[in-house]
């Protein structure tokens, strides 16, 4: 998989002059720059040095058959912090050549899937997190009217190798009922996914072979939706202290409600889900990874994602694995919803006001399973549907308001509970209670300026928090802003404070970003996905551009 940077001009060469040879084909790609020079950071491997992540990704489409999707990536002179220490030099990451014939599909290389929600499979990059855990192997589908089915198999990516596990399966999904007219429809799904490792142990008592499987059924009409996912995990050994055990051995498996109902203004979004023992890798050493290496399926927290910097204290991480850290602290999995209520109040109404009033309500709530657990003889017997310790439980209340053609604001309320103990395995509950203030006004021409007010209550932990912020923009593509959370009430002399400035310039379709301050370390989330960023000071830039 990996090439050397001639190897890469070549490459780059052939595909730019295979753009301008063939007239009636195409040449796309996509180019992304992330650095960051570090003043002073957690690790004295980053102090006074410069770190950046490049990418290159390069697509080139021939007749609409053929699609060659080539990326290669750059960690020099290192990577940034807190990605994997795999991530280094130059070298071609994925690379895959697509044939789209008519109603099928065929793709050798780098693979790209996800099989329904992703319980069991979900293959994706996100360079943020510094994850990309997509498959080296051969993928085929088929998709014509009611029927739809893809067939993969193949090894996973783990940074610039390949990861040891065999990775193969299937997704199939039916429309047994579909009215246009109405929007009505009923569609069924199979999956199959199977994880191949013989671990290099004298003897277990397991197989080498993982199976596991997955139905879901999905109900949609125009204003109301019902889906549920059901998988499966055949026996494997649970992983203790970065170790697969030989006597701990377990089943998973996992359900998923999902329903909704959208009228006359309201919206409602009803998740539940229970997850034992799901945690599912391509290598089984790789439970728990920080880098989510070889990590298979896609199990992302089911809390709402919110925007502010103190919002994003404590976030909740999803707990689908056995964890028998000491006999107070056993957990096989996570049992919770989420619901979600808007509502948008009409114009020209006694709440709604001129130009009309948006209120969104969310409640969440995640528990280890209820049961009895031993710790001594490695075993547990859940409840279905018990609710053991509390993990995490969030209620808030946003309003959004225009008062004015040139003036509107949101108001945010969080009350938060986070179980430190149970989450992070570590000493701690956290109870808070979070307000945020976002405000903007729009000035003459395409200018405008947004500023904000946070605060975090607590008697836990670090304490309480103070955030403000402001943003000026210049027009459509250029803006400029700064922020500040300050740490105080606790017995620290100094209050923790972190503040950053930066800008932001795009055009067309290019963007520029740089910034400088401190940045608090802690727990980074994008889509319920979260890995830690150490505490850092410095410059940082990126640079996005597509073409």
């Amino acid at each position: 998989m990996r090439l050397n940077k001639f190897g890469l001009l070549l490459v780059f060469f052939t595909f730019t002059l295979s753009s301008f040879t063939q007239s009636n084909n195409y040449f796309y790609g996509s180019f992304e720059s992330n650095g960051v020079y570090y003043q002073e950071s957690e690790s004295t491997d980053y102090d006074k040095k410069f770190a950046s992540n490049t990418y290159l990704n390069l697509k080139y489409n021939l007749n609409n058959k053929w699609v060659f999707d080539l990326q290669a990536e750059s960690y020099l002179p290192l990577a940034l912090q807190n990605y994997s220490d795999l991530l280094e030099d130059t070298f071609i990451s994925t690379f895959s050549i697509n044939f789209n014939p008519n109603d099928f599909s065929f793709t050798l290389g780098t693979i790209y899937e996800q099989f329904g929600s992703g319980m069991l499979l979900r293959t994706w990059e996100d360079r943020q997190l510094g994850i990309n855990n997509s498959l080296w192997g051969i993928r085929s589908s088929y998709k014509k009217q009611n029927l739809s089915f893809v067939l993969l198999g193949g090894y996973q990516k783990k940074a610039n190798t390949i990861s040891e596990g065999k990775v193969f399966g299937f997704d199939s999904e039916f429309t047994l009922y579909d009215d246009k007219n109405s929007f009505n429809n009923l569609l069924f799904g199979l999956s199959y996914l199977g994880r191949l490792e013989a671990p290099h142990y004298v003897s277990y008592p397991f197989e080498d072979l993982t199976n596991s499987f997955s139905a879901r059924i999905d109900y949609n009409t125009d204003s109301f939706y019902l889906n549920y996912e059901y998988a499966y995990k055949s026996e494997d050994g649970v992983v203790k202290f970065n170790t697969v055990s030989d006597t701990f051995i377990k089943t998973g498996n996992a359900h998923l409600i999902n329903s909704g109902l959208i009228k006359d203004g309201l919206g409602l979004d009803f998740t539940f889900r229970r997850l034992e023992n799901m945690g599912f890798y391509s290598e089984r050493v790789e439970f728990g990874s920080p880098f989510f290496e070889t990590t298979l399926n896609y199990l992302p927290a089911l809390t709402k994602q919110h925007d502010y910097l103190l919002t994003n204290i404590n976030v909740y991480q999803s707990q689908p694995n056995i964890s028998f850290q000491d006999p107070s602290l056993m957990k096989a999995g996570e049992i919770g919803f989420q619901l979600d209520a808007y509502y948008n109040i009409q114009k020209e109404t006694f709440l709604g006001g001129k130009y009309g009033t948006k209120i969104s309500l969310n409640i969440s709530k995640w528990n280890n399973i209820k049961g009895s657990y031993d710790y001594e003889n490695e075993d547990y017997n859940l409840d279905f549907l018990g609710f053991g310790e509390r993990y995490f439980s969030e209620q808030s209340l946003e309003i959004r308001k225009k008062w004015s053609e040139k003036f509107n604001n949101i108001i945010l309320f969080v009350n938060r509970y986070y179980n430190k103990r149970f989450v992070e395995e570590k000493v701690g509950e956290i109870n808070s209670k979070i307000l945020v203030f976002d405000n903007t006004l729009k000035l003459n021409g395409e200018k405008s300026v947004r500023f904000e007010f946070q605060h975090l209550f607590t008697e836990d932990d670090k304490k309480n928090w103070l955030g403000y912020g402001a943003e000026y923009n210049f027009n459509y593509n250029f803006s400029a802003y700064f922020n500040s959370i300050v740490n105080y009430g606790n017995k620290l002399e100094d209050k923790p404070t972190y503040s950053n400035f930066g800008m932001s310039f795009s055009k067309n379709a290019s963007k520029f970003m740089l910034s400088y301050g401190k940045q608090r370390g802690g727990l980074m989330c994008y889509g319920g996905i979260c890995r830690y960023v150490p505490e850092f000071k410095g410059l940082s830039f990126s640079i996005i551009t597509s073409f």
